[in-house]
């Protein structure tokens, strides 16, 4: 999620809580964890598949794993990990009871220093690196919390990811001057879809009701999303082939939180699904089942492309699926 906008504030007591946030920087948010599992290749293989990634390297004999898999081989799953330091609850105890009882993420960083192999046994250690000042942002008001975690194969370093949240204490719905009552919400609208030089020639086929895959002048292989190279052969030439419009659900989530009235159906801001089509060409792309309740969603129910205009000003590709 971005935050849009930021500043600082001061003040006695701020200060003084402040001082007491600055304390925790340094100490361990999880100490001499590891692992659940060594590096394997059914997870390698899964990702890509989920990603869409044919990259050869992840493969055969001599694979290696994604890159931007490191957090994955720390992640606890269902059950958790059990040595979470007492620092890190302590932090948050302090932050809820200031106040700023909600939390969300903001953004990660991670820097790669040598390939996970499978078999790489993983451990790591984390710190809670910073404590911002107080900020003001669009969300409320709170402080942003960075922890650092060290990421080690087999002993050695292997990557260092950085994760930051804010917990805030939600800012208040704008009054109206007459009445004293929060003023009615404004429409909710879709985020904005960033268009660029690699992908202006998608969104013009969507302007166009056509839904453009990109295919390497070289190899002939189809790539989607758009990209300035192809993944097989690096090959920088490509022209495009118009889909048929026919596809699969390969997997859906059913979001529930947070609510975004401008994603759901019935704008109320309810669950909804995001669902990865496979279309018939081969490639996949993420976007949203319509015409079906969010629960009767499956797994390789067929679905047909159509455009839908969310507001006066975007259009997007969506599939319509039938509950048969």
């Amino acid at each position: 999620m971005t935050v849009v906008r930021e500043g600082n504030e001061a003040g006695p007591g701020n200060d003084e809580l402040y001082g007491r946030l600055k304390a925790f920087e340094g100490r361990p948010a999880a100490t001499a964890g590891t692992g659940k599992d060594p590096v394997n290749a059914p997870m390698i293989r899964h990702w890509c598949e989920a990603m869409g990634d044919g990259n050869p390297a992840y493969t055969g004999p001599d694979a290696i794993a994604p890159p931007t898999m490191l957090q994955a081989w720390t992640m606890g799953g269902l059950s958790g990990h059990t040595d979470r330091s007492a620092a890190y609850e302590e932090l948050f105890g302090l932050l809820d009871g200031a106040g700023y009882t909600s939390v969300v993420a903001t953004d990660c960083e991670q820097e790669y220093l040598r390939p996970l192999r499978p078999g790489d046994r993983i451990s790591f250690d984390a710190v809670i690196e910073a404590v911002s000042e107080r900020k003001t942002t669009k969300l409320g008001t709170g402080h942003f919390v960075t922890t650092r975690m060290d990421v080690r194969a087999d002993g050695e370093l292997a990557g260092t990811h950085r994760f930051r949240i804010l917990k805030y204490a939600p800012a208040a719905k704008p009054q109206s001057p007459e009445r004293g009552r929060p003023e009615p919400a404004k429409k909710a609208v879709r985020p904005r879809p960033v268009v660029n030089r690699d992908n202006a020639g998608f969104w013009q086929g969507v302007a166009e009701h056509r839904l453009l895959i990109q295919r390497c002048g070289g190899c002939g292989t189809l790539r989607f999303p758009w990209l300035p190279g192809c993944n097989a052969c690096g090959g920088q030439e490509w022209d495009t082939v118009e889909a048929s419009g026919e596809g699969t659900v390969h997997s859906h989530v059913v979001m529930h939180h947070p609510p975004f009235p401008a994603f759901a159906p019935d704008g109320g801001g309810g669950p909804y699904a995001v669902a990865l089509i496979e279309l018939a060409e081969g490639v996949r792309m993420v976007s949203n089942v319509v015409g079906v309740p969010y629960d009767k969603v499956r797994i390789g129910m067929p679905v047909r492309l159509e455009f839908l205009r969310t507001d006066p000003e975007l259009e997007l590709p969506v599939f319509r699926g039938g509950e048969g």
